[in-house]
């Protein structure tokens, strides 16, 4: 069920908290351009970081690279993308806004000014973004950024197969930014013109993409319900044929159920050869893979799990926002799962008297090496339990009076608002158990 205030709230509290912020915004804002501010960017990494492990780290049939955001043009000639990566744009003649002919509403009444049938025929508009490499703006100098990370992986497969001697079924996987020139950017960080993509292509034996293609979408709609999304608001669609990428023998989009309504989260594609045989005929470069087994060449076919870093942390915090009532007050809470908190733990100290002082420090040098943590001295201890709740810090470590003798402190939950009183001297060890660090 869409839920428009709970965007109103979450946009509120990033801003208000310093998660995202509206870029340029002393200068009236650029739009659909967002900032990260200093918790929103430990919690972005946090989620990136998720998925590095999950994909990279713990796997032994996947690696990663880093591949530039510049590349050849021809490139994106091989690929497709500069005759293909066009979207329908028409022309509101009343207002003069422009939209994407199928994002209209059925009604065919213009989404700006509410007037029907002023619409401009639809032409083709293309999403790159071009610019000039060198000091001379000709067409021998035109370049594109990048509008997807998935590219710089195709045509890095040999250099990295050769380097890893790796043997397919194995995958690359990148994070990395993108940048493409939407028409109708908004919805917050979900649709915008500058993002950064989490991507891995699993390169496989031609007859092997069907299972491997069923194997991702399960594992990738795992990985969200794991780090913290209830299933009831993730499904699985399977794209109809008409709808199909031209080098798709299947996709599915794991979406999420956002404020209005569900959206593209993730998307799994069996690419199928299409990207690896684009790029030998257009290079002139051989990009079969050897199997000395059966003593065969052949072109790996590719899955592609594609998942938006800044689609994942919006819907991590739609998730996780809660609002409750505690004895007669509302409670915000951020029940974001404990690996991606932007802050794991905040020292409170009971008072800013100069004999607890000492001892705070201590406790904030003993656990800041090891972890994320805040120290927050001011308002009543009650008014900073509530600001760490609603920035998602799964715990608090309060520093009183009774820990100048039995040098002990008091740590407390963020969900239950449970209360333990642990030892200083092993509090490290603790907080590391509880947070499974």
């Amino acid at each position: 069920m869409a839920r428009p205030d709970l965007m109103d709230r979450v946009v509120n509290l990033t801003k208000r908290r310093g998660l995202v912020f509206p870029s340029s915004e002393i200068y009236g804002g650029f739009r659909s351009t967002w900032d990260y501010g200093p918790l929103g960017v430990l919690l972005k990494r946090n989620v990136k970081d998720a998925w590095w492990r999950s994909m990279v780290q713990v796997r032994d049939d996947v690696v990663g690279i880093d591949s530039a955001i510049l590349m050849a043009p021809r490139v994106w000639e091989a690929s497709g993308h500069l005759s293909t990566f066009t979207d329908p744009l028409v022309d509101c003649r009343s207002c003069k806004e422009r939209f994407r002919a199928d994002h209209l509403p059925e009604s065919g009444a213009c989404p700006n000014c509410g007037k029907k049938d002023t619409f401009t025929e639809a032409r083709h508009f293309n999403l790159m973004f071009k610019t000039f490499v060198g000091p001379v703006e000709d067409d021998a100098s035109v370049a594109y950024l990048r509008p997807e990370t998935a590219q710089g992986i195709f045509v890095n497969f040999k250099n990295v197969q050769t380097a890893t001697r790796r043997k397919p079924p194995f995958g690359i996987a990148q994070v990395g930014k993108s940048f493409r020139n939407e028409i109708t950017p908004g919805n917050f960080t979900y649709r915008t013109r500058e993002f950064e993509q989490m991507e891995m292509e699993f390169f496989v034996p031609p007859g092997d993409g069907s299972q491997w293609f069923e194997y991702w979408v399960a594992e990738r709609f795992s990985w969200y319900v794991d780090h913290g999304i209830p299933e009831a608001m993730l499904r699985i669609r399977p794209h109809d044929p008409e709808e199909l990428s031209h080098y798709s023998a299947g996709t599915s989009d794991i979406e999420f159920e956002y404020p209005w309504g569900w959206g593209e989260l993730e998307g799994i594609a069996n690419r199928t050869d299409y990207d690896l045989k684009q790029h030998a005929e257009f290079s002139g470069e051989d990009l079969t893979y050897f199997d000395q087994e059966s003593d065969t060449h052949y072109i790996p076919h590719v899955i592609e799990p594609a998942a938006g870093a800044d689609r994942a942390t919006l819907a991590f915090l739609l998730a996780a926002y809660s609002e409750e009532e505690v004895k007669g007050e509302k409670r915000i809470v951020l029940r974001l799962d404990k690996r991606l908190a932007p802050t794991k733990v905040a020292v409170l100290p009971l008072s800013r008297k100069e004999t607890l002082a000492p001892l705070s420090s201590r406790v904030a040098d003993l656990l800041r090496t090891h972890l994320q943590i805040d120290v927050d001295d001011a308002g009543s201890i009650g008014r900073r339990y509530r600001r760490q709740d609603e920035v998602g810090t799964p715990y608090c470590v309060t520093v009183d009076f009774d820990s100048l003798d039995d040098d002990a402190v008091t740590v407390r939950e963020r969900d239950a608002m449970t209360q333990e009183r642990v030892p200083i001297s092993g509090l490290l060890a603790y907080m590391q158990d509880q947070l499974g660090s």
